[in-house]
């Protein structure tokens, strides 16, 4: 299954912070310590100048990781049309019949990285969840057995 690229505009706010943090404070940093490494001389082994080498590797392949993030996401901003039904950005609260109770918000791939109340709007709870309205029961698919939770909330950040 092809991940979706959409996300929320607090997901794209996010992606843009980094990626202005690693270009403006990381990436000189890194630079500035590179450069003061080989300034010492003998480069094959100065650990100093090795590992913020690798660094810079790793904050260069970020850096083009990320504007390609953000020129290819597209931001799916609340629509009053939502109101009511599970859709991309939604927070919903969920419950099965012995009473256990979950919350999450459902968004793109790109924004489940340290976010431990966020699913993936391609996860089969996600998919069984779309459009659907409070009251609701849904029959969640997975691998190994069937899951049937009932829809108590659905909300959104306006």
């Amino acid at each position: 299954m092809a991940k979706s690229l959409l996300i929320t505009p607090e997901g794209m706010e996010k992606l843009k912070a980094e990626l202005d943090h690693l270009w403006r404070v990381e990436r000189p940093d890194t630079t500035q310590k590179v450069a003061w490494a080989a300034s010492l001389g003998d480069r094959s082994e100065n650990a100093d100048y090795h590992y913020n080498k690798k660094r810079l590797r790793e904050i260069d392949k970020r850096i083009l990781y990320l504007r390609k993030c953000i020129d290819e996401l597209k931001v799916v901003h609340y629509s009053p049309h939502q109101e009511g039904k599970v859709m991309f950005g939604a927070w919903v609260e969920i419950e099965n019949d012995k009473g256990m109770k979950n919350r999450f918000r459902i968004v793109g791939s790109e924004e489940l990285i340290g976010a431990k109340d966020y699913i993936s709007m391609d996860s089969p709870m996600a998919q069984a969840l779309q459009k659907k309205e409070v009251g609701d029961e849904v029959v969640v698919k997975t691998p190994t057995r069937d899951f049937i939770w009932r829809i108590t909330k659905v909300e959104y950040h306006k």
